[in-house]
């Protein structure tokens, strides 16, 4: 008996050294049951009684309600209540249910699910549990700003509050969270933008903030290996991610460009990528199906590009992909086809596949959308035009000097130390060397030199144009033609436009058109900015298309040199240099792009001029207009369509047009007729013989230049109607005969 007794009582000793089998501390069982009452005394704890043994007795632990306990002091605390669970009564508080919670200072584990607790995280209290290192409060009705009370928690390493309504922009103050490695906010109400002090965050190693309202462009998420952003408005730009990166969602947000191929190529452990959903734009790369990890892949839903091989390589691990709703040409790789077990969706493409169960879209489709989009395929450029070109504009820079000499010397004939207008012409606009200007080749390097100070060419949404106009409000149309409408817009980030609503043919081709017209880009042109298509969903073709120009409303030329000025008339010094930038925008549409465009209604009224009173063509010949007037029939017009916009000796036209524009600027006066102008051109014969035969006191007079030009007018032709047409391309050099004004583009401001 006696050695009986010893061993049990050795067995006793040596099980109360063991963790556990202590009994728990009669404070913290009070403060268990105190947390039972404050719940409501919820179903899932029924098997708590007065006298359980939370620490050493087992019969009271359900999967749903345990207690783990090291000693004497409970350590993890489990209550997971049923999923759809309602709001404990008002009477609740959540202030004495976290004060309660405190009195278990070695808490290391918490979670509390589905239990209907409500209000704002007390931060003073839950500071106070200063051993936390996991906390799971997902699925109740908490609302409020993560506490700043959290950051106090030096040893928590995993935050879960997930579906509940917690609000607020996500804390900076979360990188004083030295390891903290998992935080997962899923299904709440955060908004803002992201903290730049996320990349500060070394231990950080999952980030879930799905279904929330945050918005803007991500931090550098280098150190995350599992990322899930799903369901925001998060954007443009694709996050800067690090090598060891498992799981990357995005799915459901506002990123477009396109993806990052060299950097996704070298994620060697990346398993999942979800990035439908977003608007993302340009080739597919795919490398990805390839990718030694990968198992899951969806770009469903997106704008992706390129040409699929049916040759392409898979991962051995890849076990579902979705290219659904893309543009996607091409074949469908055999590795996708062939492996049993894998599940593979790409409908709504342009794929050839025998595969009638996911249906395609037929070519056009895809090449109309890659145009919507703005991604144009490289064509090859034509040289034919470029001589002839560069020919006129030499031939139109030569006579705005001549010209530009001739009068200054008039002008200045009486001034005995006045500088040679040779130098005056350096001064107020370098020209170009001649044997510059023989090399297309450079002359086509304007559209960079140019393009300085004027935002980039891009696709337009038509979400953004609805918006820029007041959903195309009346108060917005500065007028329409056979062609369209033209209205005035304000872009979200301030830029004035002109928008010009083109409803096109079904039929049409956009591709060199799109091309042509994002080269249409210099110092001195209303230069475009962007396009929009808006297309039949139900067959997919273009309806209308939409050219958005740079707005330009500071008067023509013609208001700045004439009388009854559009604010301070142009010095002479200035009208030179606008004459020049005039020439070298001519220069640009006859040279600078492959083919040229002439015949571009080259009128004094259609020069415009910038806030720097930088001179800007406004109005030339886009052939997609013509087109369109084809398409409809030629409309308003009474020349056959195929003949609008391809009127013979077009280059001639436009240097005719100018010289016109030359004796405008330098007589300062208008001119409407050609009789005029023909009497401008003798004007100036005899300002330039009057230097030679001491006339300058006469021009300069009562009845001088003025008078020599009314008694010239009179004497020859009394008085003259203006010509059909009302600008001077109406009538060519050629007999008078008139012309059919050229179909031209933006006519801003």
């Amino acid at each position: 008996m006696g050695g009986h007794a010893l061993l049990i009582l050795l067995s006793v000793a040596s099980l109360s050294l063991l963790p556990g089998a202590m009994p728990l501390q009669p404070s913290q069982a009070w403060s268990l049951f105190k947390l039972r009452q404050l719940l409501g005394d919820p179903p899932v704890l029924g098997t708590w009684r007065n006298y359980t043994d939370f620490c050493y007795g087992g019969d009271y632990k359900t999967a749903s309600a345990f207690v783990e306990c090291y000693e004497d002091s409970v350590t993890q605390l489990h209550i997971m209540g049923e999923p759809g669970a309602r709001p404990l009564p008002t009477t609740f508080s959540i202030d004495a249910f976290f004060t309660t919670l405190s009195r278990l200072p070695d808490l290391k584990v918490l979670t509390l699910t589905n239990l209907g607790l409500w209000g704002p995280l007390p931060g003073g209290k839950i500071s106070r549990l200063q051993k936390l290192e996991i906390v799971n409060v997902s699925s109740n009705y908490l609302y409020g700003e993560l506490p700043r009370g959290l950051s106090q928690l030096g040893s928590l390493q995993t935050l879960v509050a997930d579906h509940n309504m917690l609000g607020g922009k996500l804390p900076g103050w979360l990188k004083d969270m030295p390891l903290l490695a998992v935080l997962s906010l899923r299904n709440n109400t955060l908004q803002g933008t992201l903290p730049e002090s996320l990349k500060d965050m070394p231990s950080l190693r999952s980030l879930v903030l799905a279904s929330n309202n945050l918005s803007g462009n991500l931090p550098e998420l280098s150190n995350l290996q599992v990322i899930d952003m799903a369901n925001n408005a998060l954007g443009p730009k694709f996050p800067r991610l690090g090598r060891k990166v498992a799981s990357v969602v995005l799915a459901g947000n506002k990123f477009s460009d396109g993806l990052p191929a060299d950097m996704l190529a070298s994620c060697y452990l990346l398993e999942r990528l979800d990035v439908s959903g977003n608007r993302f734009v340009g080739p597919f790369p795919a490398a990805l199906l390839s990718l030694p990890s990968m198992e899951y892949l969806s770009i469903a839903g997106n704008r992706f590009t390129g040409r699929l091989s049916g040759n392409a390589s898979c991962g051995e691990n890849l076990r579902f992909v979705d290219l659904s709703s893309n543009l996607l040409t091409g074949s469908l790789p055999g590795c996708l086809l062939a492996a049993p077990g894998k599940t593979v969706l790409f409908s709504a493409n342009c794929l050839s596949t025998g595969d009638d169960s996911q249906s395609q879209h037929p070519s056009p489709f895809c090449r109309n959308q890659a145009l919507a989009v703005g991604i144009v395929p490289e064509q090859g450029r034509k040289k034919s035009g470029a001589k002839a070109g560069v020919v006129a504009v030499i031939v139109l820079v030569g006579a705005l000097v001549v010209s530009a000499a001739v009068v200054f010397v008039v002008r200045k004939a009486r001034l005995p130390k006045a500088r040679p207008a040779r130098r005056l012409v350096e001064h107020a606009s370098s020209a170009y060397p001649s044997n510059l200007l023989a090399d297309a080749r450079y002359i086509s390097q304007t559209v960079k030199l140019g393009a300085l100070g004027i935002p980039a060419y891009r696709s337009f949404s038509l979400v953004e144009l609805e918006a820029a106009t007041d959903n195309f409000q009346v108060s917005s149309l500065m007028g329409q033609d056979a062609h369209g409408q033209m209205y005035r817009g304000r872009l979200s980030n301030g830029t004035p436009v002109t928008i010009r609503s083109l409803k096109v043919n079904k039929s049409q081709s956009f591709t060199r058109h799109i091309e042509m017209i994002s080269k249409l880009r210099h110092r001195h042109l209303v230069s475009a900015l962007g396009h929009c298509f808006q297309y039949n969903l139900d067959d997919s073709t273009v309806t209308h298309l939409y050219l958005v120009f740079e707005y330009v409303h500071n008067g023509n030329l013609r208001g700045r040199i004439s009388q009854g000025t559009e604010g301070r008339k142009l010095s002479w010094g200035q009208r030179i240099s606008t004459a020049i930038g005039v020439a070298k925008g001519i220069q640009f549409l006859h040279g600078g792009i492959i083919p040229g465009l002439f015949a571009n209604n080259l009128k004094i009224t259609n020069i415009l001029m910038d806030q720097n009173q930088v001179p800007k063509i406004g109005s030339y010949n886009i052939p997609i207009l013509s087109e369109t007037m084809k398409s409809e029939g030629g409309a308003g017009s009474k020349y056959p369509p195929d003949r609008i916009c391809r009127v013979p000796n077009g280059d001639k036209i436009d240097m005719y047009d100018f010289g016109v524009i030359l004796l405008e600027v330098i007589s300062g006066r208008p001119i409407s007729s050609l009789y005029e102008v023909e009497m401008m051109k003798e004007q100036v014969a005899i300002g330039a013989d009057s230097t030679r035969t001491q006339q300058e006191e006469q021009l300069g007079g009562p009845g001088g230049q003025q008078g020599l030009l009314r008694r010239l007018h009179e004497d020859r032709h009394g008085d003259l109607p203006p010509l059909p047409g009302q600008g001077a391309n109406a009538e060519a050099l050629s007999g008078g005969r008139a012309l059919e004004p050229a179909v031209c583009g933006p006519g801003a401001g």
